[in-house]
């Protein structure tokens, strides 16, 4: 397995529910790429996860891996995916050394070294520490430990940095762009725009189960933003604002006069973020 994975018109219906928790969602994740999975809370991001890592039935549609469907790998496709849960499922009475090596034992292939990769987290101190002494972000981040350390072609992260002070957050993601240069595919869930338009080669916006927008950050903020910029400029002593349409010949104009007259302090495009978009 190399890591492309197919999900096509994937539809899933929780027992009892009046309607589907997805319906007909369909993407490619390629080796060595980062998709962002966005969208409100109760959307189907945590539920299209648990689908395509085999811990809910399909209703309808297939998932494959390398062209072989969900249903037909074995214990094999373990060793190959990672998965960071939203909500750490530890076992609070081992440390969390212990944690990883009680895990390390159901893969069959290469582990990485585990007090290093706890150290790089900054668990180096902890690591011999009872989990349930840890806090949420420490938590967090063995669990996250837990999905790499097996070295896994495909890496399901669901909200890898939340809860995190910037300095932690910065380092999961160093190490998650490491993980997509050794080749990962990596499905990344996130509510954190900022992560997703930093680290993601494409984003796909789930809304009330279904699939409404998949394409490059760049590309979609390019679509819902506009053609403006936002220019502080000196004037009498003072300083002021404007907001100028660069698709009009008389915004065009006002811009060349503030350049012309040298007195703009600041200048910035006004494309949507990807919160706007």
């Amino acid at each position: 397995m190399d890591g492309k994975v197919e999900v096509r018109e994937l539809t899933y219906t929780y027992t009892g529910a009046a309607a589907p928790a997805l319906r007909d969602i369909s993407f490619e994740l390629a080796p060595g790429e980062i998709l962002g999975c966005l969208g409100p809370s109760g959307a189907g991001k945590s539920t299209l996860q648990n689908c395509m890592i085999g811990l809910l039935p399909i209703s309808h549609g297939s998932i494959s891996y390398d062209g072989n469907t969900l249903a037909g790998l074995g214990k094999e496709f373990f060793n190959r995916i990672g998965v960071s849960f939203e909500h750490p499922n530890l076992y609070s009475r081992l440390t969390g050394l212990e944690n990883l090596r009680y895990h390390s034992a159901l893969y069959s292939g290469k582990i990485r070294p585990l007090e290093a990769l706890l150290e790089t987290l900054g668990l180096g101190d902890a690591l011999n520490q009872r989990v349930e002494e840890y806090s949420k972000g420490m938590k967090q981040r063995l669990v996250f430990a837990r999905s790499l350390m097996h070295m896994p072609d495909i890496l399901f992260l669901d909200e890898p940095t939340a809860g995190l002070d910037p300095g932690l957050a910065d380092r999961v993601k160093d190490m998650i762009l490491q993980e997509q240069q050794r080749g990962a595919a990596i499905l990344l869930t996130t509510h954190d725009m900022h992560v997703a338009e930093e680290i993601c080669d494409r984003v796909a916006f789930i809304n009330d189960g279904e699939l409404v927008a998949l394409d490059t950050p760049r590309n979609l903020k390019m679509m819902h933003g506009e053609k403006s910029v936002v220019v502080e400029y000196r004037e009498n002593g003072g300083t002021r604002r404007k907001v100028l349409m660069l698709d009009s010949q008389r915004g065009r104009e006002a811009l060349n006069v503030l350049i012309d007259a040298g007195n703009i302090e600041t200048i910035h495009s006004n494309e949507a973020s990807l919160g706007r978009v």
